[in-house]
């Protein structure tokens, strides 16, 4: 016998179920809706943007722009300089290439006069004078003249290094590092010096080697007038007339110019040493000094003299060793005018005009009569 139903709950279900009915006809119809909109929406933006690109599904309004578009996945680059047959994908590349050749700088600054072949450059440049940094990092606050360079700051504060190296498996922030770097395992220099051959992985040390042989010294100290070849150096200079030693030691407190002094400096606390001789095991601070004990092995001399054949391990010692065949002495003492080769020879001359190298003869003269004097008196055994 089937169980009688309650009359109450089929009343209920009867008064909910239209009203359940009427809740999914309304999505139904918003779903519509909604694709249906959809729809115009992409209508339009193919009116818009007629030409779609069928690699990357990339959508543009006029055909130049797309023909240009899809060079990029071509590799087509039908635009070429007749000057050095640099090839580009684009026209309007190829102007603008041009003024490498014809040092044309249409775009000046009006503050300083310095020229450039682009109007973005150009107000990039502007910031300089206006001190306007649009760009700030929402971390620390740092504030940047263009997005590209928070976006690389940023990587600092995420720990992102999206570029690997393949060989060894070390990372970068950007990706011309990583080209920088993968030179390491190729041993490719490109960039060579047309006066002594030296080859270079980077065009501006290049750049910064040529000055070696043109005697480019750009940057001048306006204190003292000496000059440099690179602006960086000038600042570290200029510390000296200031006195500013930005860097302190947080154990001794002494303080430092330069970031990696106070680095190398905190290795004395530390008890760090993290260069080590494969042959003697013995450890050092510093990577350069490794090298240089690493000749104590090998023998190696590669400075060698020109006029005795003399080698030598190091550079500085070369040129010190030149002074005895030049004849050069540039220290000289201003009081009897005497000329030195080294430093240290002359702070020693310095010693005789000040008497400061008699009174320590002379006090060592004093003690060694006193000591005869208690000797004759028998005062106490001499040996």
């Amino acid at each position: 016998m089937l169980p009688k139903s309650d009359p109450h709950i089929d009343v209920k279900q009867e008064q909910e179920e239209p009203e359940d009915h009427q809740i999914k006809e309304e999505q139904e119809d918003l779903k519509h809706q909604q694709i249906k909109l959809e729809e115009e929406e992409k209508k339009k933006q193919e009116r818009r943007k007629p030409f779609s690109s069928v690699i990357c599904e990339k959508r543009l309004t006029f055909k130049s722009v797309f023909d240009a578009h899809m060079r990029t996945h071509t590799g087509e680059k039908p635009f070429t300089c007749v000057t050095c047959g640099k090839s580009f994908c684009q026209k309007s590349n190829l102007p603008r290439h041009m003024m490498i050749h014809t040092g044309e700088k249409p775009f000046s600054c009006v503050t300083c006069g310095k020229s450039f072949t682009q109007k973005h450059v150009l107000t990039k440049h502007m910031m300089i004078h206006t001190g306007e940094k649009p760009f700030s990092c929402v971390t620390c606050g740092k504030s940047f003249t263009q997005k590209h360079v928070l976006t690389k700051h940023m990587m600092i504060h995420t720990g992102e290094k999206p570029f690997s190296c393949v060989t060894c498996g070390k990372s970068f922030t950007q990706k011309h590092v990583l080209t920088k770097h993968m030179m390491i395992h190729t041993g490719e220099k490109p960039f060579s010096c047309v006066t002594c051959g030296k080859s270079f992985t980077q065009k501006h040390v290049l750049t910064k080697h040529m000055m070696i042989h043109t005697g480019e010294k750009p940057f001048s100290c306006v204190t003292c007038g000496k000059s440099f070849t690179q602006k960086h150096v000038l600042t570290k200079h200029m510390m000296i007339h200031t006195g500013e030693k930005p860097f302190s030691c947080v154990t001794c407190g002494k303080s430092f110019t330069q970031k990696h002094v106070l680095t190398k400096h905190m290795m004395i606390h530390t008890g760090e040493k993290p260069f080590s001789c494969v042959t003697c095991g013995k450890s050092f601070t510093q990577k350069h000094v490794l090298t240089k004990h690493m000749m104590i092995h090998t023998g190696e001399k590669p400075f060698s003299c020109v006029t005795c054949g003399k080698s030598f391990t190091q550079k500085h010692v070369l040129t010190k060793h030149m002074m005895i065949h030049t004849g050069e002495k540039p220290f000289s003492c201003v009081t009897c005018g005497k000329s030195f080769t080294q430093k240290h020879v002359l702070t020693k001359h310095m010693m005789i005009h000040t008497g400061e190298k008699n009174q320590n003869i002379l006090a060592l003269g004093h003690q060694a009569l006193l000591h005869q004097l208690l000797a004759e008196a028998n005062w106490f055994h001499v040996d």
